[in-house]
């Protein structure tokens, strides 16, 4: 069930990013205005939830990881149903600003994975939760297209359907789910538990390694992510009042490449998550870089295609690190923190994008390649870092058999 909400999530923002730009047109923006407000917009994605991150993690571990991840479905209800009835801009504004009180489930769920799990099938059944927000990453603009050209419904249209989904998938987690608590639940008052999580997390030199380098990877996804679109569009030279084949380039490529991550998290448990998360960075970099040097949609869609496929590992590779190199009484405040990088990434990369854009369109996949670059550097020194507290568990784990 967690798969099914992470999917649905993933269907619906990925028609936000696949059809931002033709919902801005509908709403009375001028055409020569929609690349900056596509980057602007985009980092309202994850303005407001950025203070609330730590909040959702605490009241989960305290109260119910069932309702906080419930409540994160019926607020996407609420995001697409205001994106689908907007009728001026300032409304769309008023929707992206309420994808914040959205967000926060993931590493709730997470956590949840982590404590029903074996260890030896933990990196496999991560990478198999990983494919699904690519999954659905995928099957969002391929049904937004079907709608819009196929169909001729307007983009608001797309927006209602995937409100009316999320409400279908709160229904679901709300009867048939199970309450999955964790192996310390904690005690005392939210705030003070909320900023300890946060201190507790950022003492640990692991994770703070793997914050920065999960947060410079966020900036550059972020940031290619917002302007794909309006690339596809470009390549083919179709206007934004059609959905053309943004559909079919993004379908193909989030659902092929999500295939992948399941076998990257099996390789991770032969040789280790490690090795796995640098080549991974090293991979979306060089997509990022050979997108914009296509003429082709095809060319678009092989590119983006190992994108979606390398970003979907780096996600499991981060998961399982954090999963198995933090200690137990710190372990679920960590994993729910896990998206801090993205809030982060959510915000910087798109308004990165907003200004690198005014350079051109294909600049802005050029500088997203760079700093996934500066990811892999990054990412190399924290593969070098011996992890001390896994061997002293080991030992005591030999110690005790």
């Amino acid at each position: 069930m967690y798969w099914i909400a992470s999917f649905t999530e993933g269907l619906g923002v990925a028609q936000i990013y696949a059809f931002l730009p033709n919902r801005l047109t509908e709403v009375g923006v001028a055409a020569a205005d929609v690349q900056h407000l596509v980057g602007v917009l985009g980092s309202l994605f994850f303005l407001t939830g950025l203070p609330l991150i730590p909040l959702w993690g605490v009241w989960a571990d305290k109260y119910s990881r069932k309702a906080v991840i419930v409540r994160s479905a019926l607020v996407e209800a609420l995001v697409f149903g205001v994106i689908a009835a907007s009728a001026v801009p300032w409304q769309l504004v008023v929707g992206m600003l309420l994808v914040g009180f959205q967000l926060g489930n993931s590493g709730v769920m997470i956590a949840a994975i982590r404590d029903a799990t074996p260890r030896h099938r933990l990196g496999l059944a991560l990478g198999i939760f990983a494919a699904s927000s690519p999954l659905g990453f995928g099957a969002g603009p391929a049904l937004g297209a079907l709608m819009i050209d196929g169909l001729h419904f307007a983009s608001a249209a797309v927006f209602a359907f995937a409100a009316i989904l999320s409400i279908g998938v709160a229904f679901m987690l709300a009867v048939a789910s199970a309450e999955v608590r964790p192996e310390v639940v904690p005690t005392g008052s939210t705030l003070r538990l909320a900023f300890g999580a946060v201190r507790g997390v950022m003492s640990d030199p692991i994770v703070r390694w793997l914050f920065v380098v999960y947060g410079v990877v966020f900036v550059g996804r972020q940031m290619a992510a917002q302007y794909m679109t309006l690339l596809i569009h470009d390549v083919e030279h179709t206007s934004l009042a059609v959905a053309g084949s943004v559909g079919v380039v993004l379908g193909v490529a989030t659902i092929v490449g999500a295939a992948f991550s399941p076998l990257g998290g099996w390789i991770a448990d032969r040789i280790g998550f490690r090795p796995v998360l640098v080549a991974a960075i090293a991979g979306i970099a060089v997509a990022f870089a050979i997108l914009p040097m296509g003429a082709t949609v095809a060319w678009l869609a092989v590119a983006y295609s190992l994108a979606i496929a390398f970003q979907a590992v780096v996600g499991a590779m981060v998961s399982g690190l954090l999963a198995t190199e933090t200690p137990p009484e710190r372990r679920s405040a960590t994993l729910n923190l896990i998206y801090l990088p993205l809030y982060v990434g959510g915000i910087a990369g798109p308004a990165l994008g907003a200004g690198v854009v005014t350079a051109g369109l294909r600049m802005v996949f050029y500088v997203a390649a760079l700093i996934m670059a500066a990811g892999v550097v990054l990412a190399i020194g924290f593969a070098r870092r011996p992890d001390k507290r896994v061997g002293a568990a080991e030992i005591e784990t030999t110690a005790a058999s």
